[in-house]
């Protein structure tokens, strides 16, 4: 093994200050979830584990790594809306995440303002440019390898309602610089924002015949 590769198992520990797994699979997308249980009690977390997984239908999901309010309310309403965090919305991200109890409002304690969706009943947030409607699809408790349950789900959202801040169109393109997304690093509270400094393009390279 070469002396330049740190290397370790998870399993053993990895022997550093600091658990570097979310900074080596990183930056990821935020996944800020709104939803509301069977009362129409609201909540409004964010998911470090978040990404899309589908074009056709378009198909979306976040880890809850416990039993936490946003999997309990999606479970009895089949429902839930993803907003985009953008650079100005960061702190109020940041003040979701506080445990805090079922019958708190996040939209509340974060200063947010709620905006009624076009197609499910879970509100989104107004502030955000971007908003998926989502309608559960699958939930998937996850296993190790040896088949043991582990206590993280996966929630699987089929997207059927997209909002998109006009401005934010370029010529019928979705500018994702001119947003500012907010993206999830390492440590304790590392994060980063995608801008137009460091966009560059690769195009598919075509199959030669």
């Amino acid at each position: 093994m070469s002396d330049n590769i740190y290397f370790y198992e998870p399993a053993k520990g990895h022997g550093l200050p600091h658990d570097p797994f979310n900074a080596l699979v990183a930056p990821r997308p935020i996944g800020w979830i709104s939803s509301h249980d069977s009362e129409g009690r609201l909540n409004l977390a964010p998911y470090s584990f978040f990404n899309a997984f589908n074009y056709t239908p378009p198909i979306i999901g976040f880890a809850s790594t416990s039993y936490k309010d946003t999997l309990r309310n999606i479970e009895q309403t089949g429902e839930f809306c993803w907003n985009l965090v953008t650079k100005p919305l960061a702190e109020a991200m940041n003040q979701t995440s506080a445990a805090v109890a079922p019958e708190v409002d996040e939209f509340v304690l974060a200063g947010l303002t709620t905006k009624a969706s076009n197609i499910i009943k879970v509100p989104h947030v107004a502030q955000s440019p971007v908003t998926f409607e989502c309608k559960l699809s699958q939930i998937v408790q996850l296993s190790a390898a040896d088949g043991s349950k582990i206590t993280t789900w996966m929630v699987f959202g089929e997207v059927v309602g997209v909002h998109i801040a006009r401005h934010l169109l370029v010529d019928g393109l979705y500018d994702t610089a001119a947003a500012e997304p907010v993206l999830r690093g390492g440590g304790p509270g590392d994060y980063f924002v995608a801008d137009a400094a460091t966009r560059f393009q690769l195009l598919r390279p075509k199959v030669q015949k």
